[in-house]
């Protein structure tokens, strides 16, 4: 008869996101893990929270010996429009159970299954980590993902973009566009006004200001906003985190000039050179749809596109949620929300997409 250690024994538990010395293991480990990312700490879970109104769970997974190993953070989503899930991680292009062993995958994504039921919540979402077997569906097409190591100075950097995305970097670079750094109101407030008008021309509502103020306030030094102004106008700003030596350029966007004045390749480009000087080795340029324009905008950096797997467990496959913009069904109202004046969108949008996640 095998006998298995003690220390592989695994027991499962929520963990109460209001306790520091909890916080401070879950951040431990995530740091520590390789697949780590910033959706996985405590800081994005209380952020989400408290910007969008909804719940944030977390589980840990733990040996015998009280050892770590795994963890998976979790969103509690209550919408009228569509529905109630229960996330990892909500309001995140990441997530999922991080674990050091096997045996901690089933284990968390069961005791994760447990808790949608006793939720109410009919469908769990995994967004990426370490897909659970069993009665999953598993979608490795819908979206991929966008990183690459930087270069180690601006030179450098140039000749990794490709050769025609390079010319208009150049250009970018030659045209009188000012670039800003910081934190404060004032860049809270000039990053909204890009985001929101820039989600509302892709017909998509903007999400809570609180969330954006939220992160920043929880991920502290981790996290800041480079904005491009021209003529003392904004015309593009992106609010990134700092995790692990990698940049995630997360939350992006530009007036209608932007484009023109080509102020998002000044944007990027910027945030490149800002990220080495913080000490970063790798930038993420995070998701986009298959066969989209964004996924060929970051393909034409030199960026290649990696499947993101996404998981999903439902009561029944009626109740799996849907909250993919590209679905059909969604169609009309994509293109109505476009029409629709800024500031209707602006005060409209963030009942909507809070409830996304």
């Amino acid at each position: 008869m095998t006998i298995q250690p003690l220390s592989a024994l695994i027991a499962v538990r929520a963990v109460d996101l209001h306790d520091a010395n909890e916080r401070a293991r879950i951040d431990a480990f995530v740091h520590a893990h390789p697949e780590g990312t910033p959706f996985h700490l405590t800081a994005w879970s209380r952020a989400v929270a408290q910007g969008c109104g909804q719940t944030s769970h977390g589980l840990v997974a733990e040996r015998a010996d009280g050892s770590l190993a795994g963890v998976l953070p979790l969103t509690e989503i209550h919408s009228i429009l569509f529905g109630k899930a229960l996330v990892s991680n909500g309001f995140a292009v990441g997530g999922g159970i991080l674990a050091e062993t096997d045996a901690a995958v089933p284990a968390l994504a069961n005791a994760a299954w447990a808790m949608a039921q006793r939720l109410g919540c009919p469908t769990l979402e995994l967004r990426g980590g370490a897909l659970p077997a069993g009665d999953w569906q598993v979608d490795r097409d819908t979206y991929l993902g966008f990183a690459r190591s930087l270069a180690d100075n601006d030179a450098a950097e140039l000749l990794a973009i490709p050769r025609k995305q390079r010319a208009e970097v150049r250009k970018a670079l030659d045209a009188d566009l000012g670039i800003s750094v910081g934190c404060h109101r004032s860049d809270i407030k000039a990053h909204y006004a890009a985001y929101a008008e820039s989600v509302r021309n892709l017909g998509t509502p903007v999400f809570p200001a609180a969330l954006f103020r939220a992160v920043l306030q929880y991920f502290g030094e981790s996290a800041d906003i480079l904005t491009v102004r021209h003529e003392g106008r904004v015309v593009a700003s992106v609010l990134s985190l700092y995790f692990n030596g990698t940049v995630y350029p997360y939350w992006g966007g530009g007036s209608p000039a932007a484009r023109g004045l080509r102020a998002n390749d000044r944007m990027y480009f910027a945030l490149m050179a800002h990220a080495r000087a913080r000490g970063c080795t790798r930038f993420d340029f995070g998701r986009s749809k298959a066969g989209t324009g964004p996924a060929a905008f970051k393909k034409n950096w030199g960026f290649e596109g990696v499947p993101l797997l996404y998981a999903k467990r439902a009561v029944s496959e009626s109740a799996v949620r849907e909250i993919n913009p590209t679905n059909p069904r969604y169609a009309k109202k994509v293109e109505l929300w476009k029409t629709l004046p800024l500031w209707v969108a602006n005060r409209v949008g963030p009942h909507i997409s809070k409830g996304l996640g």
